[in-house]
């Protein structure tokens, strides 16, 4: 059975920082892309960084970049989301995906094509309060 369980989520002060956590289990994780998304009330699902173990590469959406860092402990088949300096347009539902790694630029392609993705955690809400 396929797992993508987040943690870390909560509330926390515009400028501060949280760390998200997504342990994965149940398929190949060197195969493929683990992401996160997220989705504020109103507003469709975006991408925020992806990350792919068996080649590293990394991909952030622009609004993130400088601010998150995406990484993994390929051991614990867990992906990290370090949020930081964060903004009260971080507010959302953050989620974490999988889709099957097809290229190097998957990662970034997948970023932009959230529909697209195999595997969907159930979702974790984070509140910028203001």
């Amino acid at each position: 059975e396929v797992q993508l369980v987040e943690s870390g989520g909560g509330l926390v002060q515009i400028g501060g920082s949280l760390r998200l956590s997504c342990a994965a289990s149940g398929f190949a994780f060197d195969d493929y892309v683990v992401g996160w998304f997220r989705q504020a009330p109103g507003k469709e699902r975006e991408g925020v960084a992806s990350y792919s173990s068996n080649l590293g590469s990394i991909y952030y959406a622009d609004s993130v970049k400088g601010r998150f860092a995406i990484s993994s402990d390929n051991a614990k088949n867990t992906v990290y989301l370090q949020m930081n300096s964060v903004e009260p347009e971080d507010t959302a539902v953050y989620y974490c995906a999988a889709g099957r790694r097809w290229t190097a630029y998957s990662g970034s392609y997948y970023l932009s094509h959230p529909h697209e993705l195999e595997f969907w955690g159930q979702g974790i809400q984070v509140t910028v309060a203001s």
